[in-house]
């Protein structure tokens, strides 16, 4: 395929050398966080795996999934590339292996590739290079800014490599450049620099046909003009096209760092474009998180309870939600974290953590393994007056704790636990009735962007300042609407609903000084500079219940 394009839009492809995990995400958004003002920039991610989307994946092994508007379930770093550029992602932007091996194969079920060979090379890579430019085209973009996930030499990745070196000759080189991020260390007890794992990765990338035009290196201080040198010499750059990535206390200081080490000028100059970044306002938060984390006048500590705590990434995007709401509530948060798997048997060790804590989050989750413990978190929660917000199944739970302590209904459960054998009970949460026919796992659940009705009168609403908002969900089970009345002439306020009044979508308790739940995420839309008020109002009022309890 050659496709050589009269107007096309320019590409940044972002690598990754030496070691995972070093932060490619990140750094590709906060390229494009000082690139956007003047530009439309759509990120692209590739990743290698064989599933269609990270949707089935174990949250643990992989990270959180990251839910979009249109519904689609992608992987972690399109949180990152929404939260930084500003921009609302798309499934489409999301181009994996498992989703090009499928279509090439359904094309050549229905004679799409009659008398052909069907090869890695030219039909794969042709279809990688069709993803990309079908939505540059579709979304009328300035700049593309393509990840490739993993590291160069990874087996998985190849073909993504092999198609933007094809790229580089369709674009034109004044049009596309190649970003390397690999990792600069500076091993204990020789306290110097060591440029030898960027030069073999660097070398490993130009076997693959492709010269990277800048390199950042991540290290744990910033590069010296000497390493630079070394750099450029080994890797044909000059010194100003290596960038330091150093080690940060908080990632919304990477743009401003980029910044500071002069890329936007260099980006500006080797693709022959301008756009000043637009970031007064973002510097501004970020000097209060440092603030807040370097010299706090306020310090309060959150609890996230749930069973993948193992991997902090499985909950990064509350993480990041609680990040925002610190910056504009001029507080330090320490976030604690407490595994509810097996605690309902352990109330001294629950009542231990929840005792010094400030606020508390039960955030989404599956199964039957560790709902128990949530269950029993919300319980001391409601009874102690801890400011506590429950999202998605959280809220699930939260309607069971109520129904099971206060309603009277004893044996209130979710129909969710019969997936793992396990009788119900009272199904006070019961499956979605359009669920009850679906087989397939991936891409089955109630998912997207869907609007919530908000009760005028309600906490709720005097959080939004508004009786209709936008949010994303996650779900295939609901509060079963035949107790919805019964739990609700015990206190409970459901706050918000859908449009057809039937799924609950918003839940609270007035007698509660903050006790919150909701069936959406509200962490996917937070943002540094907007954060969910949801998450907003959990912090501040988890700063009065400290300054109460330190009086």
């Amino acid at each position: 395929m050659s496709r050589k394009k009269k107007k096309s839009p320019k590409l940044i492809v972002v690598t990754g050398g030496v070691l995972s995990g070093l932060g490619k995400g990140i750094a590709a958004a906060s390229i494009g966080k000082l690139l956007s003002a003047n530009l439309k920039v759509v990120p692209i991610k590739c990743d290698g795996y064989l599933n269609t989307d990270p949707g089935t994946m174990n949250p643990v092994e992989h990270g959180e999934v990251y839910v979009q508007d249109d519904g689609g379930e992608v992987d972690m770093d399109f949180g990152h590339y929404e939260r930084f550029i500003g921009v609302d992602t798309k499934f489409d932007w999301n181009i994996t292996m498992g989703k090009v091996f499928k279509e090439i194969l359904e094309k050549e079920r229905a004679g799409d590739y009659l008398g052909k060979t069907v090869q890695f090379i030219p039909h794969v890579t042709d279809m990688i290079k069709e993803k990309i430019y079908n939505t540059l085209e579709t979304e009328q973009a300035d700049l593309g800014l393509l990840e490739i996930g993993g590291t160069v030499g990874d087996l998985e990745n190849q073909f993504y490599i092999e198609a933007v070196r094809q790229l580089k000759f369709e674009f034109g080189p004044e049009n596309i450049i190649f970003i390397h991020l690999t990792y600069v260390p500076v091993p204990n007890g020789v306290n110097e620099q060591k440029s030898k794992p960027t030069q073999m990765s660097v070398k490993s990338l130009q076997q693959f046909g492709i010269e990277p035009d800048i390199i950042i290196g991540r290290c744990s201080e910033y590069l010296t003009p000497k390493i630079k040198e070394k750099i450029a010499l080994f890797c044909n750059l000059e010194p100003s096209d290596v960038i330091s990535g150093v080690d940060v206390e908080c990632i919304y200081e990477i743009p401003l760092i980029y910044e500071q080490e002069g890329l936007v000028e260099t980006l500006h100059k080797k693709l022959n474009i301008y756009s000043p970044p637009k970031i007064n306002a973002w510097r501004n938060r970020v000097n209060v998180l440092l603030k807040n984390i370097k010299n706090p006048s306020k310090t309060i500590d959150i609890a996230i309870a749930g069973k993948y705590t193992e991997l902090e990434d499985s909950y990064a995007s509350v993480v990041e939600s609680i990040t925002h709401s610190a910056a504009n509530n001029d507080v330090k948060v320490n976030v604690v974290w407490l595994d509810t798997d097996g605690l309902e048997t352990q109330p001294k060790k629950m009542a231990e953590v929840l005792e010094l804590v400030d606020g508390v989050i039960v955030p989404g989750g599956f199964g039957a393994r560790g709902i128990e413990g949530k269950i029993s978190t919300i319980t001391y929660c409601r009874e102690n007056n801890i400011p506590f917000l429950g999202i998605c199944y959280g809220m699930q739970l939260a309607v069971i704790e109520y129904a099971r302590n206060v309603v009277g209904i004893k044996d209130a459960n979710t129909a969710e636990i019969l997936e793992d054998g396990i009788d119900v009970g009272t199904a006070v949460i019961d499956i979605l009735p359009e669920q009850k026919a679906v087989t397939k796992k991936g891409g089955s659940m109630r998912l997207g962007g869907q609007d919530v009705l908000i009760k005028e009168g309600t906490k709720a609403h005097a959080l939004y300042g508004a009786t209709s908002v936008r949010q994303r969900f996650r779900h295939r089970y609901e509060v079963n609407p035949d107790y919805i009345q019964q739990i609700e002439d015990a206190g409970l306020v459901f706050s918000g609903h859908a449009s057809d009044l039937r799924i609950m979508q918003l839940m609270e308790l007035p007698s509660h000084p903050y006790f919150m739940a909701c069936q959406f995420h509200p962490e996917l839309t937070s943002r540094l500079e907007t954060p969910s008020p949801l998450f907003y109002n959990l912090v501040k009022e988890a700063i009065i219940f400290s300054n109460k309890r330190d009086k």
